[in-house]
């Protein structure tokens, strides 16, 4: 007679039952398992090659160079430099005769800030790389005949800008108030220096749109570059220069007609000023207390202020005299001179050719001058003209010529479009 157990008890022997029975049934007898194993084990022939080929040709990873830098400092000799990187004597010997037979560097002239990173193993310098700028370095090698050099050269991933300001005062304030760099702001002050006289002409209100070249290096802004294409509004009247490069190599701005912006003669041979005096004929000097022609104009700014060439020429006169001071000269062809006078420094020499746009010297108050300002003059045929009046009477600006239009016009489209783009997002931006 079969023993009879509570509910609880005969359902807890079934769960286990059940359970081992599912156990057994899914899991492969020791047996069956050894089989497995080895069908797994026995791989095709092929296959096998091609694993021991593999084998063959597996390259362990590079091993982790430590590199040493040190930042030369002034004052920094070669062979003090080299020490203080844990070279030796000979080191700089070797080094430094790579270096002339390859002639890829001069490592005599190291300046502050540049720096020497170096690679050495078992006491021995294995590699050694000089890097005058981020973008420019030269690789020196250990080899079995001494040590190779290489140069290397990092191009930069160059991006569009595109900024906009109104101006309050005066271009420069605004440009650094929209957080354009001071040298594209004195780029673009030149690429409109031809149409705009930036001492008398700007306005309140007036507003400027510029495109412009960013470059970066391992994600990290390093520079700017060059300006494409900027919109100036002075006054109601809208200028327009787009950056083109002939058929001939030439760089250039033009309006989008294809006239050049680049005059003769800039209005103004500083940007950033204000005029104390103008052209008069009858003016008393301060001095003096004489009636004297004033024969030029004088801006006023301050000391150190750059002053730069009003066109392209050529110096022929450079020096220092009581009443003008540190003064410069310069030759425009056979009709046009220009004279700088007052300056606190000279920055070219006697018959050093010159381009317009070019700093030639600094603001001052040598000689006779009450206050630092820039005396300039402008004479044709050698005889003294009015400098804001007379450039309107010379030879106007070149264009592209016909042959080349096309090539214009499909070169500075993207440009174009690309500033109004940006003008009418700001536009329509709350």
């Amino acid at each position: 007679m079969m023993k009879r157990y509570p509910k609880s008890h005969l359902l807890i022997i079934s769960i286990t039952a059940a359970f081992i029975g599912l156990v057994l049934l899914v899991s492969p007898s020791e047996d069956a398992s050894a089989r497995r194993s080895e069908q797994a084990l026995q791989l095709p022939s092929s296959l096998i090659e091609q694993l021991k080929v593999s084998q063959e040709n597996f390259i362990a990873p590079a091993t982790i160079e430590n590199w040493h830098t040190v930042t030369v400092k002034e004052g920094d000799s070669l062979t003090a430099l080299f020490l203080r990187a844990g070279l030796t004597e000979q080191d700089v010997h070797h080094i430094t005769q790579a270096a002339k037979k390859y002639k890829k560097t001069n490592l005599h002239r190291l300046r502050p800030g540049q720096t020497i990173s170096v690679v050495i193993k078992n006491g021995q310098l294995q590699k050694l790389r000089h890097a005058k700028t981020r973008l420019h370095s030269t690789l020196f090698m250990r080899s079995k005949n001494g040590y190779t050099a290489e140069e290397i050269i990092r191009i930069p991933d160059t991006q569009a800008h595109f900024a906009a300001a109104t101006l309050e005062s005066s271009l420069f304030l605004a440009g650094q108030k929209a957080g354009i760099p001071q040298k594209t702001i004195m780029e673009l002050a030149n690429v409109f220096g031809g149409v705009i006289d930036f001492i008398l002409d700007p306005r309140k209100g007036d507003h400027f749109t510029a495109l412009y070249e960013e470059q970066f290096l391992d994600g990290e802004k390093i520079a700017t570059g060059n300006i494409l294409a900027a919109q100036f509004i002075n006054r109601g009247k809208t200028h327009t220069a787009v950056r083109y490069v002939d058929a001939h190599g030439q760089v250039g701005y033009y309006t989008p007609d294809g006239v050049s912006m680049r005059k003769a003669f800039l209005r103004a041979p500083l940007d950033f000023a204000r005029i104390s005096s103008s052209f008069n004929l009858q003016r008393k000097h301060p001095i003096h207390n004489k009636i004297k022609a004033h024969r030029g104009i004088d801006y006023a700014a301050p000391t150190g202020t750059p002053v730069v060439s009003a066109g392209d020429g050529r110096v022929v006169r450079a020096g220092y005299n009581k009443a003008n001071g540190n003064f410069l000269v310069v030759q425009h062809g056979q009709q046009y001179t220009t004279k700088y006078l007052h300056l606190s420094k000279r920055h070219v020499k006697k018959g050093q050719k010159v381009s317009q746009g070019e700093m030639i010297g600094r603001v001052g108050s040598t000689g006779w001058a009450t206050g630092p300002h820039l005396h300039y003059e402008f004479l044709v045929n050698g005889v003294h003209r009015n400098p804001r009046t007379i450039l309107d009477k010379l030879p106007k600006a070149k264009a592209i010529n016909a042959g080349e239009m096309a090539a214009f016009k499909q070169t500075i489209s993207p440009l174009i479009a690309q500033l109004s783009t940006h003008q009418e997002w700001l536009a329509y931006t709350p």
